[in-house]
């Protein structure tokens, strides 16, 4: 989504009203449920949000210089940077070590680098399809990936062939280098 992405894709920036700030928290806070002790300090109560209006219908909302967050039609998607500032408030799976180079390359997640020794995906029931999760890699620390799940975790585990996650945002594309002042 964000492979080639630059300031030349921003058409509008506007300032967002307080009574927006207000939905856009809540929103958020319904769709990750443990971002609700911090959301404070993600998006504080006096700062001001704007939101950049870009191509293919993507909407970046930024607070303090930073993209906090994305939207793409309906769903609100974490920033990289968000996701590594709080990493236990995001749903996440893990890759094995050699999945690493195609997910920084942009490429969606085969289901065999989620199921082989080293990769990790959540105890049953798991995640539903269309899930958004932070992708960790085995042996790192920090998340390398933000993506869609195709099909629900039990399904990846149960099939284990082809694409399991939709990759939407990853470390060193356009957004995580954009700078947004």
């Amino acid at each position: 989504m964000f492979k080639k992405f630059t300031k030349e894709d921003v058409h509008t920036r506007t300032n967002v009203k307080s009574s927006v700030q207000r939905a856009l928290k809540s929103k958020f806070v319904s769709q990750f449920e443990k971002l609700e002790s911090v959301i404070d300090e993600i998006i504080p109560k006096k700062s001001a949000v704007e939101l950049l209006k870009c191509e293919d219908k993507i909407q970046l909302y930024i607070v303090d210089d930073e993209v906090v967050f994305f939207q793409q039609f309906d769903e609100l998607i974490p920033s990289i940077k968000i996701v590594q500032k709080y990493p236990d408030a995001f749903p996440s799976v893990k890759v094995d070590r050699g999945a690493i180079k195609f997910v920084l390359s942009g490429a969606n997640i085969m289901c065999p680098g989620l199921t082989s020794p080293g990769a990790g995906l959540p105890d049953a029931p798991g995640y539903e399809k269309e899930k958004i999760v932070a992708i960790y890699a085995e042996g790192k620390e920090h998340a390398l990936a933000i993506g869609k799940l195709i099909m629900s975790t039990e399904d990846i585990k149960s099939i284990n062939k082809g694409i399991g996650i939709e990759l939407v945002h990853y470390l060193g594309d356009g957004l995580w280098n954009f700078q947004a002042d």
